[in-house]
């Protein structure tokens, strides 16, 4: 309840009137019609002036799964508009958090077990990374590869001459548009799942159960895969499921850097027109993938760590 609460009333900090707004964009060509900023408000639930009966209204629309209409795309209903958000950062953010966890967890294992001059070097290297900004990351790769080199496109999620379907064309454009997107926050979260797992890596190493493992003969891949990495990677697992909350929510400044149609610049869009329905449904969504996260790493730490379980 206190997160729709403040859902409710945080965008209305916001300076700016979503009905002027509205109409001022509406009627360019001449005055508005009488009784039009009545209806706009109304239709917008944003009539009464008090907001305490308009945060009650809110609670009741919500209840029957009505997000409201959208200023910046209207008269769209803020459902409509997240939904399209939605599968562009799922699809970006998602996969490159997952390929950034896997590689990072990967390599900080390799890094933390054996005694290799490379990897041993990289992971220290590797906390420049980590505290490189995304926005200062994505402008370098956007000035490198769609400036200087032009490989790539410099903004988008698509070229805008094609008409979104799955089909052989839409689909290369859109990967075309997402490639420099996705190795800047790949090499943006790389360095910290390496650096951590690196570490826990070498704490692991000197336990007795993992010496144990050793002295019976066991190889060392065996070592590591079924003894000191599985321990290791514990803290990292929890990371993990929390990111992948955080991933509904997209990397704003990146989308906005790139102008990708996703969540996060679904949301500057938003601020920008005063949109309350629309970061009302936004905020909503992205609370609710971070409970589901925190959720789903109490369920993942029982199959994860034997230690948590109960026995029968």
């Amino acid at each position: 309840m206190g997160a729709l609460t403040l859902n409710f009333f945080l965008p209305r900090l916001v300076p700016g009137d979503p009905v002027s707004i509205l109409i001022a964009r509406m009627s360019q060509n001449g005055a508005p019609p009488p009784g039009e900023r009545a209806a706009l408000t109304k239709l917008l639930g944003l009539g009464h002036g008090n907001l305490f009966v308009q945060y009650g209204q809110y609670l009741d629309q919500l209840a029957h799964g009505n997000l409201g209409i959208s200023v910046t795309n209207f008269p769209e209903p803020v459902t409509q508009v997240i939904a399209s958000g939605l599968p562009w950062t799922l699809t970006l953010v998602g996969v490159s958090t997952v390929l950034s966890f896997v590689i990072g967890t990967g390599l900080g294992a390799l890094a933390g077990w054996r005694s290799n001059r490379f990897l041993t070097a990289l992971a220290p290297a590797t906390t420049f990374l980590t505290a490189v900004p995304y926005f200062w990351l994505a402008l370098l790769f956007l000035y490198l590869f769609g400036v200087i080199w032009q490989v790539a496109p410099l903004n988008g999620g698509y070229d805008s001459s094609l008409i979104p379907a799955f089909d052989g064309p839409f689909i290369l454009s859109a990967i075309s548009h997402s490639i420099i997107p996705a190795l800047t926050i790949v090499l943006a979260q790389l360095g910290g799942w390496m650096l951590s797992m690196r570490n826990m890596t070498l704490l692991t190493r000197s336990e007795d159960y993992v010496i144990a493992a050793s002295a019976k003969g066991l190889t060392p891949r065996r070592i590591l895969m079924g003894y000191a990495g599985r321990n290791a990677v514990l803290p990292s697992v929890t990371g993990f499921a929390i990111s992948l909350g955080f991933v509904v929510s997209g990397s704003l400044i990146m989308e906005i850097v790139f102008s990708y149609p996703g969540i996060g610049y679904l949301l500057l869009q938003a601020v920008q027109n005063s949109d309350y329905a629309q970061m009302q449904g936004i905020f909503l969504v992205i609370t609710l993938a971070v409970l589901g996260a925190n959720f789903l790493v109490d369920i993942l730490y029982g199959f994860v760590d034997p230690r948590t379980r109960q026995s029968a």
